[in-house]
């Protein structure tokens, strides 16, 4: 990479002439094309200013002491950028002026250009960013300042003083004070990185503190509905609406496995209808990959059911899902209400699709990874490992031909 360009100038600014014919001095600092200009104070006949030296001729007492400052300006501009270099700090010449200036330049910090960010990402909320997205950055950024203030002592911080001890005490702080498990410490990590890279990306900062660290989700049990806790849960009938309604999205997720997301947004435009099958075409809101998912009865047959339910109608989708919050605080009640001991989640039903409906019964591992939206097929082989039944139906062709093991005594 080549050096930057950089120029200082002193030149005479004639037509600011003042009343006695004296041309008032300029400094004009240059980085990259880019121009900063101040007064050095100083006044001189216009004729004795020599613009090719940016000195001022004769050896008058006064021509000899402007141009000792005019040197002295020079090297103390000099002095500035190199400090500026040594700090990490972006050279420009608007920062130049400002530093031999003596006026405080305000740099861009952690916790304000987190703040920046998280609220261009709530404008986009929809358009570029999921609901859920959003959600993750904003409590990413109570945990910073969580950590700022209890174990750092400050509200914020320089991006200079962000090294690879900072971010292990943050991962200390939360896996103790923030109350997080391995895999929520690694992902909080994971999103304090995107900040991080739209700092480097302004030369805001000049090393990466992520470098020599490593940060590794756990391995991760995968919890989903046997089939006879799916046909358990789709058999009740709950005379509360509300928790029928719930009971109603949950089951439809686990025939679709559809994210949360995509299940409050899924709109009649997303059915579409080949080959005389009705499928479901939309892009998942976390990724924007298609997912291709045909409809199964269980999934028409709810579908079926609140054609005409008036907050479908009102708000223009096909299910009346609520919050995130209150789904799963209802499906807490309709597990214990059908003795189901797992913690249900829109995660368990998508887990449940992929699982007990798909993978459990010879549906290939690319189809199931085309219908979950999946960018790689990496992600679907973490359900595979949890399906005994796989294994369980395979063996049983074993079985049948070559008779029950006989165990050796």
């Amino acid at each position: 990479m080549g050096r930057s360009s950089f120029t200082v100038l002193f030149y005479a600014k004639h037509a600011r002439a003042f009343k006695n014919g004296h041309v008032p001095l300029y400094v004009r600092i240059t980085v990259q094309g880019e121009r900063a200009e101040f007064s050095l104070n100083q006044s001189v006949d216009p004729a004795l200013w020599d613009g090719s030296a940016g000195r001022v001729s004769g050896n008058t007492k006064q021509s000899k002491e402007i141009n000792a400052l005019i040197e002295s300006v020079k090297m103390e501009i000099n002095t500035k950028r190199r400090e500026l270099l040594q700090d990490g700090k972006q050279v420009t010449a608007e920062n130049l002026k400002k530093a031999f200036l003596g006026i405080a330049e305000e740099y861009p910090t952690l916790v304000k250009t987190f703040e920046e960010h998280n609220e261009r990402c709530k404008k986009l909320e929809g358009i570029d960013f999921a609901a859920g997205t959003v959600v993750k950055y904003q409590a990413c950024l109570k945990q910073l300042k969580g950590y700022l203030e209890n174990w750092v002592k400050r509200k914020d911080v320089g991006f200079d003083e962000i090294t690879p001890r900072f971010l292990s005490d943050f991962e200390a702080y939360l896996k103790t004070d923030g109350g997080c498990r391995h895999n929520s410490a690694v992902k909080y990590l994971a999103n304090l990185k995107k900040i991080i890279r739209i700092a480097q990306a302004n030369g805001w900062m000049r090393h990466n503190p992520y470098a020599t660290l490593k940060f590794r989700l756990e391995e991760v049990d995968v919890h989903y509905l046997t089939e006879t806790e799916l046909e358990r849960l789709r058999n009740k009938h709950f005379k509360i609406q509300r928790l029928e309604a719930i009971k109603d999205i949950y089951v439809f997720c686990c025939f679709t496995g559809l994210a949360f997301s995509d299940v409050k947004s899924l709109q009649a435009g997303d059915i579409v209808e080949l080959d005389g099958m009705l499928w479901i075409k939309k892009r998942r809101r976390k990724t924007n990959v298609m997912s291709s998912i045909p409809l199964l009865g269980p999934a028409q047959e709810i579908l079926r059911k609140y054609e005409g339910h008036p907050t479908c109608e009102t708000k223009g989708v096909l299910l009346p899902v609520p919050t995130n919050q209150k789904m799963n605080a209802y499906l807490k009640e309709i597990a214990d209400l059908c003795g189901i001991e797992k913690h249900l989640s829109t995660h368990t039903a998508r887990h449940t699709f992929a699982t007990t409906v798909t993978l459990g019964n010879q549906v290939s591992m690319e189809v199931v990874a085309k219908m979950l939206g999946h960018t790689d097929i990496k992600m679907t082989k973490r359900y595979a490992r949890v399906v005994d039944d796989l294994v369980k139906k395979d063996m049983q062709k074993v079985r049948m031909k070559f008779g029950s093991a006989i165990c050796a005594s």
